[in-house]
């Protein structure tokens, strides 16, 4: 078992209060009976958070609709779940959906997982979407620090030459400054 299934199999264990249906689902190698937790109505979030997940590991693509959900959820651990199970389950629509999540300004509470997982993913959608996101939250007082950080880091383990110009814009941040310059030295130079 790996550590992230260990960890949302403790959580949400204990949010299903050890009941007989979460041993179940949890002992199950059978795919159309996770896959049908999340079209049962009634099942419980903890049920339809363990099935997606389990189903996302496996590369099931029926679960990327509730796991798109839950990187969205305002409950950080669901979201990293959700991350690491999107990360893993080779669906196309992940990226485009991260970036959405990523770039939504009604959501950039919910946007630290989104984020980082653009940067794992790695795709074509990576760099132009955290380049917006660190563009909004470079304005004065702005509340989400974390997003912005995350975005810095993100865009130099990109290394994209396009981030260079919000990078140097974000050295005039105290709180994103010292992650900008590091940011900034892994970006190639451009010859002239």
């Amino acid at each position: 078992m790996d550590e992230e299934l260990r960890s949302l199999t403790e959580r949400l264990r204990r949010e299903a209060g050890g009941s007989a249906a979460f041993e179940r689902l949890v002992a199950t190698e059978e795919l159309d009976e996770l896959a049908g937790v999340l079209v049962e109505p009634g099942q419980p979030l903890w049920a339809r958070e363990l099935a997606a997940f389990r189903l996302g590991v496996a590369g099931d693509r029926r679960a990327f609709e509730a796991l798109v959900l839950l990187l969205n959820h305002r409950d950080p651990p669901r979201c990293a779940s959700a991350a690491h199970a999107l990360s893993r389950l080779g669906d196309p629509r992940t990226a485009r959906a991260a970036a959405a999540l990523a770039t939504n300004e009604l959501r950039v509470a919910y946007a630290l997982h989104p984020v980082r997982l653009l940067v794992e993913l790695r795709a074509p959608e990576a760099v132009p979407a955290l380049i917006a996101t660190l563009e909004r939250r470079l304005r004065p007082h702005d509340p989400y620090r974390r997003v912005a950080l995350a975005c810095v880091e993100g865009l130099g383990t990109l290394g994209d030459a396009r981030a260079r110009p919000v990078l140097d814009e974000a050295l005039a941040h105290p709180s994103l400054a010292e992650a900008a310059v590091h940011a900034l030295a892994r970006i190639p130079r451009q010859r002239r």
